[in-house]
């Protein structure tokens, strides 16, 4: 009864803090917009020809709901590689899908100088996010090959690891005969951003993380036992290779899509869910998927609060501020294994 009572409370904590961060990041940036405006503006009660409204409704708004959805996803999916592979420095990237996204985004921006006609195909406002899309579908449907083929789990873990090195080689390759423009640009999109998408954009990246997430719920009751080893769950009568698939697939879905529409984020996947199982103390999945996915959201939303410097039009990349929030939470984490965090 005091668990239950402690983990209501700090859901409906999460839950407040996560409306208030809503309000607050679309309410800070170049334009200080007073919290009433921004109330108003989302109830659809504010000045239809106000620019305030203008800069909510075509600016702020999506960029807050993309942070939502990102940090859900991103999340989710470091919660489930590292209960699928009980290793607690897994994170999205670790199946290779944001290594085969970026290798495509690479191949299309730093090899259009060798192969001009790959760059010109690749030219439209859709150019990086067809190519990020296509990229990971390559990975996604080589990782679940070897799904199918090998029972150990360990073994597609390092199938991903070392796509991933190979991935980084053939980047480097090209970056050596890449000019100037073209490394920027690439740095650039490497970086993340969660601005510049349309409406049509985000209903494309909700519902294809929706659906990744769905796929997701249904495998939280097999998560608990998965979390004692394969042997113990196949005792339980749990259908191992089954739910294993899933999981790769649902983390290849939220990931694939996220990567392609605002590039690689790190460190999100891997500290949200350490964050809250030091928050709620406990391993049931049935908490820690509902508080990660709220914990996931509020996090990215202070990463993008602070990227915006308030009052100025300088934005700070978002991987940069994802990695200085992540990365001591991670050493933290190294520090604390002998305290049996990493048992």
């Amino acid at each position: 009864m005091l668990y239950t009572k402690r983990y209501t409370l700090i859901f409906i904590l999460l839950g407040i803090s996560l409306v208030a961060l809503f309000l607050v990041n679309i309410s800070l940036g170049s334009v200080s917009i007073p919290l009433k405006e921004v109330f108003n503006s989302l109830i659809g009660k504010g000045a239809s020809k106000s620019a305030w409204e203008y800069i909510i409704i075509n600016y702020r708004l999506p960029k807050a709901l993309t942070a939502i959805i990102v940090g859900i996803g991103l999340s989710i999916s470091g919660l489930l590689m590292q209960t699928l592979f009980r290793n607690p420095l897994a994170g999205p990237s670790v199946l290779g899908l944001s290594s085969g996204a970026s290798l495509m985004v690479a191949i299309v921006i730093l090899g259009a100088g060798i192969v001009p006609a790959v760059g010109t195909f690749f030219s439209s406002s859709y150019g990086l996010v067809l190519a990020s899309t296509f990229g990971s579908l390559l990975v996604l449907l080589a990782v679940l090959l070897v799904a199918q083929r090998l029972k150990d789990t360990m073994a597609i873990l390092i199938v991903g690891l070392m796509f991933g090195s190979f991935a980084g080689a053939i980047v480097g390759v090209l970056s050596y005969f890449s000019n100037a423009e073209q490394l920027q640009k690439y740095t650039f999109w490497a970086l993340g951003s969660l601005g510049n998408l349309s409406w049509e954009n985000i209903s494309i990246l909700w519902g294809a993380s929706l659906l990744g997430l769905a796929i997701a719920v249904t495998c939280i009751k097999p998560l608990n036992a998965m979390l004692l080893g394969e042997r113990y769950a196949k005792s339980l009568g749990i259908n191992f290779s089954q739910t294993r698939f899933i999981i790769i697939l649902a983390t290849s879905i939220i990931t694939g899509c996220i990567t392609a529409f605002t590039g690689p984020i790190s460190f999100i996947g891997i500290a949200v869910p350490h964050i809250v199982k030091l928050l709620f103390k406990t391993s049931s999945h049935l908490v820690l998927f509902w508080a990660t996915l709220l914990a996931g959201a509020a996090i990215m939303l202070i990463c993008d609060t602070v990227t915006q410097w308030p009052g100025s039009s300088f934005v700070l990349p978002i991987n940069g501020i994802t990695s200085i929030i992540g990365a001591p939470i991670v050493i933290w984490l190294l520090f604390r294994k002998k305290k049996g965090v990493f048992s």
